[in-house]
């Protein structure tokens, strides 16, 4: 008999029955299946419970810090320095009418300003300290002496009062960095109507207060007069005697009153605006 042909379906089903049976004896299902992803299972997020805060003291094992108080290393924000009095606003100044010192009066009131602080005695530490255009009318900051700043005052900046003759205080701020008094100083200069060529003495009577002694570098037009006068007096006195032949061996007039101890005229600047009237 002749067999019938098979089909194409025949065939393949067969062939198909067979690598199934060849797969099972190498175990390659079990293989592949394994080799299979399986999916995560979602993990549930646990609470965390809040912990105590942990002390920052270090612990005492010295004898010497244990009667001392623990130190505290808990950040605590800097409030902002608080001005106290009233609060005044100025004007800017006319620079047209700045006075410019000569150096006669510079030297006069620095002589002054010494012969004062000698005079406090050493009972408190101070300081002489000429004013400049810069410190009066221009950019407003005095700068202080480095050795006195880093002997006497604070290493951080600090509000420091300055308490003039008549007892009146104002607040300035003193920038350490800087060694010197920024806020405040041009209220202080304003009130006290500083000008170039004035000296100030500053003694620390406090860590933080200074009492401000002032020397005028010039006095009022009617002291200028008077002295002017005085000198005048002095002059015409010596031509009359050395007139009358009242002169001694070594040059001095007899009876004229020592000079030699005396400065110059102190004669009042010329300030710009009176300069362009001139011209």
């Amino acid at each position: 008999m002749v067999k019938p042909k098979q089909t194409y379906e025949e065939i393949r089903q067969k062939r198909m029955e067979e690598n199934k049976k060849r797969m099972e004896e190498l175990n390659l299902t079990k293989l592949s299946q394994s080799l299979l992803s399986k999916p995560s299972q979602v993990k549930k997020a646990k609470l965390r419970i809040s912990r105590s805060p942990v002390a920052l003291t270090p612990v005492r094992r010295s004898n010497r810090v244990a009667d001392k108080p623990p130190v505290s290393y808990k950040e605590v924000p800097v409030e902002p320095f608080e001005r106290t009095g009233r609060i005044r606003s100025y004007q800017r100044r006319n620079l047209l009418n700045r006075v410019y010192a000569s150096d006669e009066e510079r030297i006069y009131a620095v002589h002054r300003a010494d012969q004062m602080q000698s005079s406090l005695g050493a009972d408190f530490p101070s300081f002489v300290k000429p004013m400049l255009q810069s410190h009066v009318t221009g950019g407003f900051w005095l700068g202080l002496p480095f050795p006195f700043c880093k002997a006497h005052l604070p290493l951080y900046d600090e509000m420091i009062t300055l308490e003039d003759e008549n007892g009146d205080e104002s607040e300035t701020k003193y920038l350490a960095a800087k060694h010197g008094l920024s806020g405040g100083w041009r209220g202080f200069s304003i009130d006290h109507e500083l000008v170039d060529g004035d000296a100030l003495v500053f003694q620390l009577v406090n860590p933080t207060k200074f009492k401000v002694y002032i020397v005028r570098a010039y006095d009022s037009e009617d002291n200028v007069d008077q002295e002017n006068t005085k000198d005048d007096e002095c002059k015409d006195n010596t031509e009359k005697k050395e007139d009358k032949g009242e002169i001694e061996e070594n040059g001095k007039v007899s009876g004229a009153p020592d000079l030699s101890g005396r400065y110059p005229k102190r004669i009042r600047a010329v300030t710009l605006g009176s300069f362009t009237e001139m011209s």
